[in-house]
């Protein structure tokens, strides 16, 4: 077990260097200078040059790289261009929509999927089991964006119910923040509720072949017993990996739900910092939403050893 951990906490450090060093690089070397974008086309040389040496892009690349770095490791991730704040403050304005929202977006979906995934496997076969299959195939095949559209048009536009856009904040409470957030979190939520479905049912029929489970229903157990009670655990691996990857996609790629509904997270952030060209933004928020989607990885890993006590020798 220490060994293992050892070894994953090493691959850990070293993907986070592989992956600092090409979002760097790509972002410095992409056409175009932020500062002859920021002064115009009829800007001198000079001011120019003076805006690049102002905002840290002379010098060579190798010690801009640990500049960036260093500051990464101590909190300071840079002033942006655009906006002349810390980086830093930025991110944890943003973060606070885009993880309550991603959050609420995975609790809808695990709440939606788990009962679905036990239901269709317990039923493989009938009705019920080709009803979610079905619904699931919808919720996969329609793009999340059209159906926000939809649900702002039946439930803010006609039944006015919840707020089209936009986020009040959490000073006036959590329920509003909620109502803000609810309509965002469905949209991503019943997409990713499909997969996740699909991938428990697979799981489940896989797990209610084996031995255990027949030994299980030949003591007494019915059905659905044998799913809860010994199935579903050793279905959870392939779930767990699910869950890792879509906690990372809806936290750095909801940006075309931000949009769409007007809300100040990150994926709208770096939406805006690529647009006028504020690289120090782009670089450092994808940074941070690799290194999640790392550290989440990670914890999938972990998470493993504590479902499947095989997985500890």
């Amino acid at each position: 077990m220490p060994r293992y951990l050892l070894s994953r906490l090493g691959s850990l450090v070293l993907s986070l260097v592989v992956a600092s060093v090409v979002i760097f690089v790509v972002v410095q070397v992409i056409p175009g200078d932020p500062a002859t974008f920021m002064m115009g086309l009829n800007a001198t040389p000079d001011t120019v040059e003076a805006l690049r040496h102002s905002l840290g892009l002379t010098g060579p690349l190798p010690l801009r790289y640990l500049h960036w770095v260093g500051g990464m490791l101590t909190g300071d991730l840079g002033t942006s261009y655009t906006y002349r704040v810390p980086v830093a403050g930025l991110v944890l304005q943003r973060l606070q929509v885009s993880l309550p929202l991603t959050v609420y977006a995975m609790a809808l979906s695990s709440l939606l999927a788990f009962p679905a995934g036990m239901l269709a496997a317990a039923r493989r076969g009938r009705g019920a089991d080709l009803a979610v299959m079905g619904a699931t195939q919808l919720g996969i095949a329609v793009p999340n964006f059209w159906f926000a559209m939809l649900l702002v048009i039946v439930f803010a536009l006609r039944l006015h119910w919840l707020p089209a856009g936009g986020f009040p904040g959490w000073g006036g409470g959590l329920w509003p923040g909620l109502r803000g957030l609810t309509l965002p979190a469905v949209a991503l939520a019943l997409p990713q509720a499909a997969i996740l479905t699909r991938v428990m049912r697979s799981a489940l029929i896989e797990t209610l072949s084996q031995d255990f489970i027949r030994t299980a229903r030949a003591k007494g157990l019915s059905q659905g017993q044998a799913v809860r009670r010994h199935g579903l655990r050793n279905a959870l691996i392939p779930v767990l990996t699910i869950l890792g990857l879509q906690f990372s996609f809806l936290l750095a790629g909801a940006i075309i739900i931000e949009n769409v509904f007007y809300l100040p997270g990150l994926g709208r952030l770096i939406f805006q910092g690529i647009t006028q060209r504020d690289l120090i933004v782009v670089q450092s928020v994808v940074m941070l939403l690799v290194a999640a989607v790392i550290v989440v990885n990670f914890a999938v890993e972990l998470a493993y050893v504590l479902v499947d006590p095989r997985l500890r020798r």
